[in-house]
C-alpha cells in the first residue's frame, strides 16, 4: 500500500519546568504507511520511546507536546479532548509496551485485562467478552488458551505475556500499532515467534506497525523503512536495503561499523566513543559532532541541513553528499592495533563433570519433598587459562543455576567442579575462602548487582576489604581508582553513586569489581544484553583487552550469537539442564548438527541477506525442568524426531577434535563416548 496512514509533523515534546524545559522530542517528522512495518532506531535515551509516548499522548507527569501534529488517518490527534482521544487510544492506535512484566496488572488474571480493552472498545461484555478473549488469545498462539483466560501474569513465561500484550493491542482492532522494544527481554527463539506472529498478524489485518527498536538484525529482516534517532531528533530516514547498502549519517556508519561479527575476530571493534549529550547540554550545531570521526568546525556552530541521497533516502548531515560519494567508513581513524591472545595451556584451569543442581518441592503442612526441579542435570565443560566458552540456550535452560553453582554460590546437588585440579564441591565457606578471589562473576544486571547507599569506591573495592586482602580504606580506594582507569572511567566515580551512571558505564564498575581480586576465571552472566549497540561494542573491547593482558578465563553466558562468533572460542549449547552439543566457535556455527542448536541459530535476524539461514521456527515453550519429557528433552520441539527419541536418551557422538552432540541422528556418523 502506498496511503499515508500516520504523518507527523515537527513534534516536539519536552519535561520538566517550562522556563528551562528539556526538550526530549524535538521537531520529529515521520511518515508511515498503510500496512507497512517502520523501524525508529537509537540508542537508550535518545527519545525513541518517548516519541511513542508523544504520539499516544501518554507522556509522563511534567511532560508536555510543545508543538507539532499528529495526523492518523486524518485526524489531527493532538487537537482532541482526552474524551475522544481514549476512544482512539487503544482502539485505531495502539501500543505494546517494552515490558510486559511492568504493564500488565499484577492483581487481574490476563484474561480480564483483554477483556477491559474489548469492553471499551467493542462493547462486548460477559460470555461475549470473555468468547472474544479467546479467539485473541489463540491468535497470537497462546497455548491452552481457554485456561490462560484466569491465569495471573506471574504464571506466564516472558513470551506468553508479550502475547498477552499483543493480544490486548489487537482488542481495539487498531489501524496503527506501537511496538515498543517488543522483544529485548525474550531468547532468540521467543524473539523470532513474535516477530512471525506480528508479521503474521500485520498481513491478517492490514496494520501499520511502528517498530522501536535498537537491534538492526530484527530490522533488517522485519522493516520496510526506518528512520534513526540521536538526542532527540530524526538524523536519517531510509529503505531498509538502502540503508544498509549505503548508511548516509556518520552515526548510521559508526553504529554498523560497531557490531560485533565473526569476520572482526582479532581486531578490536570500532565502538563509538563518548557518550549522548543531555538535553540540557544541547548546543546550536549537530548533536553528533562530539562523537564523529568527519566533524569539522561548521558542525559545531550551525544546525545541519536535510539532504536527498536517493528515493526516500534523507540524512540530516552537513557532509552527507561528500562522505556518501566517497562511501569511506573511516577505518583509518578508529583502527586499534590487534590484540594477540594467550596461548591455552594443555590441561584446563576449570573442569566441571556431571554437575547436577536439583531444587526440591515441597508441599504440605510438614513441607514434605514431593518433587525435584532439575535445574542443572548433569553439565560437564572444561575451560582453559585465556580462553572464553560460550554457555547458550533459551531463558530457563540452567545456565545461571549452572554458574552459580561452578562459583559455589548454589550448592550442587552432585557431579564435580575442580579448580586447578583442586576440587570445590563439598568445601565448607572457610576452606572456599581462598578461591573466591580466583574465580569472580559479573552479573546480568549491573543496577542490581550493586548496593544503591554504597558510593561507587567501596563497592569496587567491598571484596579487597571482606577478604582482608587490603584492609586499609585509603589504600583500597587507591588500588579502586587504577582499576577504574583500567576499565576507562575516571577517578572522579569514586564519589558517586550507582544512579549517576549509565547502563554501560554501570557495567564497567561490575566489571572493575570482579577484577579487584585478580581473578583467573570470570565467568559474563548476559554482559552485553541490556546495553545498546555502541555501549556493547565498548565493553566488548574491554573484556577482549582484559583477557589478552591478563591471561583471564571467561564463561560468556548469552543468548547473542553475534558477540559469541566474535569473542568465543569454544561454544556448550544447553538445553532443559544439559548439554546438547559442544565444540570449537567455527565447528558449532558453520556445521552444528544438534536441531536445537540449527534452530537457535536460525532464529537470530541477520543484516546480511546472504548469511541468513533456512527458516527453522521451534513451537511451543521450553518445558518444565520439574518433570522433564523422557528420551531425548528436545524431541516435543523437535521437528527431527524419530520414534526412539521419545523414549531413548541419546548418546554423546564424538564428530570431531572436541566437538561432540547429544542425538540420536548423529550416532551413525561418530564415534560413541562410552565413558
Amino acid at each position: 500500500m502506498s496511503e499515508l496512514l500516520l504523518i507527523v509533523e515537527g513534534l516536539t515534546a519536552e519535561l520538566g519546568d517550562p522556563g528551562r524545559p528539556l526538550r526530549v522530542v524535538d521537531g520529529v517528522s515521520l511518515r508511515v504507511k498503510a500496512g507497512e512495518t517502520f523501524a525508529l532506531v537509537g540508542e537508550s535515551g535518545c527519545g525513541k520511546s518517548m516519541t511513542a509516548l508523544a504520539l499516544m499522548r501518554l507522556l509522563p507527569p511534567g511532560g508536555r507536546i510543545a508543538s507539532g501534529s499528529v495526523r492518523l488517518d486524518g485526524t489531527d490527534l493532538l487537537r482532541l479532548p482526552e474524551y475522544e482521544m481514549r476512544k482512539i487510544r487503544g482502539g485505531r492506535l495502539a501500543m505494546i509496551f517494552q515490558e510486559p512484566q511492568t504493564a500488565l496488572n499484577p492483581v487481574l488474571s490476563v484474561g480480564a485485562q483483554i477483556a477491559e480493552a474489548i469492553e471499551l472498545h467493542q462493547g462486548r461484555k460477559g460470555r461475549h467478552a470473555r468468547a472474544e478473549v479467546i479467539a485473541l488469545l489463540c491468535a497470537v498462539g497462546l497455548p491452552d488458551a481457554e485456561h490462560r483466560f484466569d491465569d495471573y501474569p506471574h504464571q506466564l513465561s516472558g513470551g506468553m505475556q508479550q502475547r498477552v500484550m499483543i493480544a490486548m493491542a489487537l482488542a481495539g482492532n487498531p489501524q496503527l500499532l506501537i511496538a515498543d522494544e517488543p522483544t529485548t527481554a525474550l531468547d532468540v527463539t521467543i524473539q523470532a515467534q513474535v516477530l512471525d506472529l506480528l508479521k503474521a498478524l500485520q498481513t491478517a489485518r492490514g496494520l501499520a506497525v511502528l517498530l522501536i527498536t535498537h537491534d538492526l538484525g530484527v530490522v533488517a529482516e522485519y522493516a520496510e523503512r526506518l528512520a534513526v534517532m540521536y538526542a532527540g531528533q530524526i538524523v536519517e530516514t531510509a529503505p531498509v536495503a538502502e540503508f544498509f547498502n549505503r548508511p548516509g549519517h556518520p552515526y548510521s556508519r559508526q553504529l554498523l561499523a560497531s557490531l560485533p561479527e565473526g569476520a572482526k575476530r582479532g581486531q578490536p571493534l570500532r565502538a563509538i566513543e563518548g557518550q549522548p549529550p543531555p538535553p540540557s547540554a544541547f548546543g546550536p550545531g549537530c548533536r553528533f559532532a562530539e562523537r564523529c570521526l568527519w566533524a569539522e568546525a561548521r558542525c559545531r556552530q550551525a544546525a545541519p541541513p536535510w539532504e536527498v541521497l536517493g528515493a526516500g533516502h534523507e540524512v540530516c548531515c552537513h557532509r552527507a553528499l561528500e562522505l556518501t560519494a566517497t562511501s569511506a567508513l573511516g577505518v583509518a581513524h578508529c583502527v586499534q592495533p590487534s590484540l594477540t591472545p594467550l596461548e591455552s595451556p594443555a590441561a584446563p584451569i576449570l573442569e566441571v563433570r556431571d554437575l547436577r543442581v536439583h531444587f526440591p518441592i515441597r508441599a504440605g503442612i510438614l513441607r514434605r519433598t514431593v518433587g525435584w526441579v532439575r535445574a542443572v542435570d548433569g553439565v560437564s565443560l572444561d575451560l582453559g587459562a585465556g580462553q572464553t566458552l560460550a554457555l547458550v540456550g533459551e531463558s530457563g535452560c540452567g545456565k545461571s543455576t549452572a554458574a552459580r553453582a561452578i562459583l559455589q554460590l548454589i550448592p550442587p546437588t552432585g557431579g564435580s567442579v575442580r579448580y586447578q585440579g583442586q576440587e570445590l564441591v563439598g568445601l565448607d565457606y572457610r576452606r572456599l575462602r581462598p578461591f573466591r578471589k580466583e574465580l569472580q562473576i559479573i552479573f546480568q544486571d549491573p543496577a542490581a548487582a550493586m548496593n544503591p547507599r554504597m558510593l561507587v569506591g567501596d563497592t569496587v573495592g567491598e571484596g579487597l576489604k571482606a577478604l582482608g586482602i587490603v584492609p586499609n580504606r585509603a589504600e583500597r580506594l587507591s588500588r579502586v581508582a587504577k582499576l577504574l582507569e583500567q576499565v576507562g572511567l575516571d577517578q572522579s566515580a569514586l564519589n558517586r553513586y550507582p544512579h549517576e551512571f549509565s547502563g554501560g558505564q554501570r557495567q564497567r564498575i561490575c566489571i572493575a569489581r570482579a577484577l579487584a581480586l585478580e581473578p583467573k576465571v570470570l565467568i559474563c552472566d548476559e554482559p552485553t544484553s541490556a546495553l545498546d549497540v555502541s555501549v556493547q561494542a565498548q565493553i566488548i573491547n574491554l573484556l577482549r583487552d582484559l583477557q589478552a593482558r591478563l591471561g583471564l578465563a571467561y564463561l560468556l553466558i548469552t543468548h547473542d550469537f553475534a558477540v559469541v562468533s566474535y569473542l568465543a572460542d569454544a561454544v556448550a549449547v544447553m538445553y532443559l539442564g544439559q548439554i546438547v552439543e559442544y565444540g570449537p566457535v567455527s565447528a558449532i556455527l558453520e556445521a552444528p548438527r544438534h536441531p536445537y542448536t540449527r534452530a537457535l541459530l536460525a532464529a537470530v535476524p541477520q543484516i546480511d541477506p546472504q548469511g541468513r539461514r533456512p527458516v527453522l521456527r521451534l513451537v511451543g515453550e521450553l518445558p518444565s525442568p520439574q518433570s522433564p519429557p523422557s528420551g531425548c528433552r528436545f524431541h516435543p520441539r523437535c521437528p527431527e524426531a524419530a520414534a526412539r527419541c521419545r523414549h531413548e536418551a541419546p548418546p554423546a557422538v564424538r564428530l570431531g577434535a572436541g566437538h561432540w552432540v547429544q542425538c540420536h541422528l548423529a550416532a551413525g556418523e561418530g564415534v560413541i563416548d562410552r565413558e
